[in-house]
């Protein structure tokens, strides 16, 4: 390429677009590398190079999502260790233990499926099917948008080059996303310790959704410097797992509704045009971090519509009610572990602030997954349990319809009324109940 320094930017970019659609060899790939967000290692930008190869000669619809599998699972791989068998035994006596526990918080059903410990990769393989689902709407409207934009922007001379370009770009642009999600799922790898760390229900079939699971890596890294002792961590984690996973399985509805409520976030998630336009005029080819960097902070999209803002609270709803749940019963079967307020406070602080691979989905995806009213929920529940006891709370996650809101949640007072309003209260809950199965719309009779 021409150096003469009174080149104009277009001229650079215009040549720069056409080495690379012409294939050209001579294009740095360490700025390749930088503009989809990978770190300058000769591995990655050697696997870089080659999907990009691939994408140009490609002539399929939608992202190719095997690319984030094959690279969350190389990133993991890095840095996976394969855990001693003391320690792994160690981690099946403390479910074992853990179970024991849980059955005196509370009543719901042990799980039918004995617990897993998972490698880093097995955890990306086993979560990217959800990975996938949720950023597969941004995908779509990025290599969108970046289609009908770069039509738009065309220098002279390249419009028809353009026109007939759009699948090649739609092919690049959906590798480098797709790259970039298998980054941020392979480092998340690194962070999680069990199954339901995250929150939302990551295991995808119909027997993994209710088995709980642990990563051995990640529970000894998360013991490192906590000064406590690691059995008592890993009991505490175990405990925690198990009621996440038993909780789920309990209340087969509430996977779904998680799930619908992400779905609804999703699809109203657009691309901020005008800014891509701006991004397409002032891109300055020798700096291509600019492209990441819009993509990693988020820029290039909007703020959340009424419908979003109304789905994402929903979520968080729900996601706070699920932990604060999990706190209260993890805390009511860990009372035995002289450490266990310590442990419990740094999983709450953890859980609050999330990792820096979480925080990178959160940008990339535009969706957090942090409960925000966790402590709010926990507190409800810790009030419900002491009114009514275990088994009423429970009953509570038997159908969406009787689930503490919001509101509640803000102040629980008139669930706590209606809880506690006589010995048939438990009762009128499960009437409750049959007559939304059975879809009664028959009028009662009413008290005087």
């Amino acid at each position: 390429m021409d150096d003469d320094p009174r080149r104009e930017p277009e001229d650079e970019f215009r040549d720069m677009l056409r080495e690379f659609l012409e294939g050209n060899g001579d294009i740095d790939p360490a700025r390749l590398a930088s503009a989809a967000g990978l770190p300058d290692d000769p591995e990655m930008v050697s696997q870089l190079i080659s999907q990009l190869q691939n994408a140009l000669q490609s002539s399929g619809e939608g992202v190719n999502w095997s690319l984030a599998l094959e690279q969350a699972t190389g990133l993991a791989a890095r840095s996976s260790v394969v855990s001693l068998p003391a320690e792994r035994s160690q981690l099946e006596q403390a479910f074992h233990v853990a179970s024991l526990w849980l059955a005196e918080a509370t009543s719901i059903s042990e799980l039918t499926v004995e617990p897993r410990l998972m490698s880093r990769t097995e955890w990306v393989s086993t979560t990217m099917p959800i990975w996938t689902q949720l950023a597969e709407p941004v995908a779509t409207s990025i290599a969108d948008a970046l289609t009908g934009v770069l039509k738009e922007q065309a220098p002279e001379g390249l419009e028809g080059m353009m026109a007939n370009a759009s699948q090649l770009m739609r092919n690049v642009g959906g590798t480098l996303f797709a790259m970039q999600l298998g980054q941020v799922v392979g480092q998340l790898a690194g962070e999680v310790v069990s199954g339901g760390d995250i929150g939302i229900p990551l295991l995808g079939s119909s027997e993994a959704d209710s088995q709980a699971v642990m990563i051995p890596q990640n529970v000894a890294a998360f013991a490192t410097g906590l000064d406590i002792p690691v059995d008592q961590v890993q009991l505490y984690l175990a405990v925690r797992e198990l009621a996440h996973a038993r909780l789920f399985r309990h209340a087969k509805w509430l996977r779904l509704q998680l799930l619908t409520s992400i779905t609804e976030f999703a699809h109203g998630i657009r691309v901020d045009t005008d800014r891509l336009e701006e991004l397409a005029g002032e891109l300055d080819p020798s700096n291509p971090e600019e492209l990441r960097d819009a993509l990693m902070s988020g820029a290039l999209i909007p703020p959340k519509s009424e419908e979003q803002l109304a789905a994402l609270a929903r979520l968080e709803t729900v996601l706070a009610l699920v932990e604060g749940w999990v706190d209260v019963v993890t805390a009511e079967a860990s009372g035995r572990l002289p450490k266990s307020d310590a442990i419990a406070e740094t999983v709450r602080r953890r859980r609050a602030s999330g990792g820096p691979a979480e925080s990178a989905f959160a940008t990339l995806v535009g969706l957090e997954l942090r409960p925000r009213r966790l402590r709010e929920a926990a507190a409800m529940w810790k009030r419900i349990t002491d009114a009514v006891g275990a088994d009423a709370r429970d009953a509570l996650w038997a159908h969406p319809d009787v689930l503490p809101t919001g509101d509640d949640i803000t102040d629980p007072t008139a669930l706590l009324g209606r809880l506690t309003g006589g010995p048939t209260a438990p009762d009128d809950i499960d009437q409750a109940i049959e007559d939304l199965l059975n879809d009664d719309t028959s009028e009662r009779p009413t008290e005087d």
